[in-house]
């Protein structure tokens, strides 16, 4: 957080002093009290009406040459930045109902086109998918993947096509997908006992539970052991220090993520905000320090075991000299998995929740369904699942009213040759955005769009979330979309079903189900604003045994 104060007293010693020598100044206050010469105001005001004269010819050549899409009218300097509402998602969708399903939105002088229909998706991400697959990136984001040596924020060419065959063909298999299974299994049976010592305890009868603790562990162990191998939470639910630290690093990278700097879209003001660059370079260089750790202990047990186990880094590993693998590539590709698949999983889960708890008649007939096809004497698998199409429908309804991240990461248009969507030219650098949230909500495409309904995919059984259906983009489609679509969906629905099938969930004493706040915090993934809470009833008593963990070594 700057203050003004702060701001202001670094600006001093970037203005030329006059001619005249005035006296030293100490402070941003004494600056402005002291009397500049007509030298000095000269000094300071042409630099600025030559950007300002550029930045509008600049503008006016580009509406000129280009046919672009409407939008918001953009003042100088600062485009748009001044009109955008912290819920981006919604900003632009309440935009789009006034401007169209194609907009210009101008971060400074930088375009960007918000698209949010599913034609014109389409167009974005099938038709030009190869035209528009460059990523655009931040500095928060060059700095992440060490200037794009990941996958996320790689630009499309050969280092990309590598990547992901890396991540197609090895990391993301069907193979190593089923091999992946106990650990997912384990998680989330560890999360059914917690639930259930907590909600079963004499004293906590009736009491709130923060669904996201428990949900949030899932996540969290899931993707550590996942990556790293390693459990950082004991049984009794605390975290080592390593492990506090990690979960500390991964909450300040989404911060930084959803931050709107001024710096960063305006780049000749970076100088009067110092401070950005500062924060960037001290997550980086604990990303550095937390990577390092982790990376010599894993390089130390393969050197006295030999072999390569299940976990990410030992694949890549061992994969390194196959694939030519930089060591920039190996950890950016370990933060991607980190990144993308921690927070993600569990708002999903949660959103879930606050509908199913919203909407008791959907819970009640997900219970139904789970009581006939397992019963009450075992718990669930997820060998059960081609079995449970209405537990599966819910957890497609929860992602297509809640996407993760309901703003596809940036696209950039990196053709020499013309692009046109939805009849609009889309120059070579321009950043497009397809809005998830709002094309999910269309009522041109959905009945009842904002209704919590999970049989509209019963009545509609070929609606698929894996890219091939423009109106439900919860993992992305075309070249980018996410690898990782599979294991989210399965461990997605294994909660759900976990936490349906064990336990009977309502409101907390005295609120009713329409008083749940449903609104999101703003940011790049779309956390609920007020956490959800609830009251847990287990279900299956008096087979306490269903109730425990089962664990299983490390993969």
């Amino acid at each position: 957080q700057y203050s003004p104060t702060r701001d202001l007293s670094s600006l001093y010693i970037y203005i030329p002093q006059s001619i005249n020598h005035p006296p030293t100044i100490t402070s941003a206050s004494a600056y402005l009290s002291y009397p500049l010469s007509t030298t000095s105001m000269a000094v300071l005001l042409l630099p600025i009406t030559v950007i300002f004269i550029f930045v509008l010819a600049y503008k006016l050549y580009q509406r000129l040459r280009f046919k672009l899409p409407p939008g918001p009218r953009p003042l100088p300097i600062v485009g748009n930045l001044y009109s955008i509402k912290p819920v981006k998602f919604r900003c632009y969708a309440e935009w789009a109902q006034v401007y169209g399903p194609i907009m210009s939105v101008w971060f400074g002088s930088t375009l960007n086109v918000v698209v949010s229909n599913s034609e014109l998706a389409k167009e974005v991400l099938k038709e030009n998918d190869q035209q528009l697959a460059d990523r655009h990136r931040s500095r928060s984001s060059t700095s992440m993947s060490r200037g794009g040596k990941d996958l996320i924020w790689a630009d499309y060419g050969p280092h990309y096509v590598k990547v992901r065959k890396v991540c197609t063909l090895e990391l993301f298999s069907p193979k190593r997908l089923e091999a992946l299974r106990p650990i997912r299994e384990d998680e989330v049976t560890a999360m059914v006992e917690s639930i259930f010592k907590d909600c079963a305890d004499p004293d906590n009868y009736g009491k709130n539970l923060l669904v996201k603790n428990y949900i949030g562990a899932v996540a969290f162990n899931h993707i550590t052991r996942l990556v790293f191998g390693k459990r950082f939470m004991n049984s009794e639910g605390v975290v080592d220090e390593q492990g506090q630290e990690f979960k500390e690093f991964v909450a300040n990278g989404v911060k930084i993520g959803g931050l709107l700097p001024v710096g960063e879209h305006i780049p000749w003001l970076r100088w009067m905000f110092p401070h950005e660059q500062e924060i960037l370079d001290k997550h980086e260089a604990r990303r550095e320090r937390l990577t390092r750790a982790i990376m010599e202990e894993h390089t130390l047990a393969r050197n006295k075991t030999g072999g390569a186990k299940q976990h990410f880094v030992d694949a890549l590993l061992t994969l390194q000299d196959k694939y030519d693998l930089s060591e920039d590539t190996i950890i950016g590709l370990l933060w991607d998995m980190i990144t993308a698949g921690m927070d993600t999983t569990s708002i999903s889960v949660e959103w879930a929740m606050a509908e199913l708890i919203k909407n008791p008649r959907v819970q009640h007939k997900a219970q139904k369904e789970l009581d006939r096809v397992i019963g009450r004497e075992r718990v669930m698998s997820e060998t059960d699942f081609s079995n449970l199409p209405y537990l599966q429908c819910v957890a497609k309804e929860a992602l297509r009213l809640h996407p993760p991240t309901p703003l596809m990461l940036p696209h950039k248009a990196n053709a020499n040759i013309k692009i046109k969507i939805g009849g609009y030219d889309i120059p070579k650098g321009s950043i497009v955005h397809v809005n998830v949230w709002a094309i999910a909500r269309d009522p041109a495409v959905w009945k009842d769009p904002h209704e919590f309904r999970p049989e509209r995919f019963l009545l509609e059984e070929d609606v698929d979330m894996k890219g091939h259906d423009f109106r439900l983009l919860p993992f992305g489609a075309g070249r980018r979309i996410c690898p990782g679509t599979q294991i989210a969906i399965n461990l997605i629905t294994s909660m759900l079903g976990h936490l349906l099938h064990h336990f009977s969930w309502t409101p907390p004493q005295g609120i009713n189900p329409e008083e749940i706040d449903m609104s999101e915090n703003p940011g790049v993934v779309t956390f609920m604003k007020t956490p959800l809470q609830a009251v847990a009833k287990p279900r299956l008593m008096p087979a306490a045994h269903l109730y425990k963990r089962v664990p299983v070594g490390a993969v």
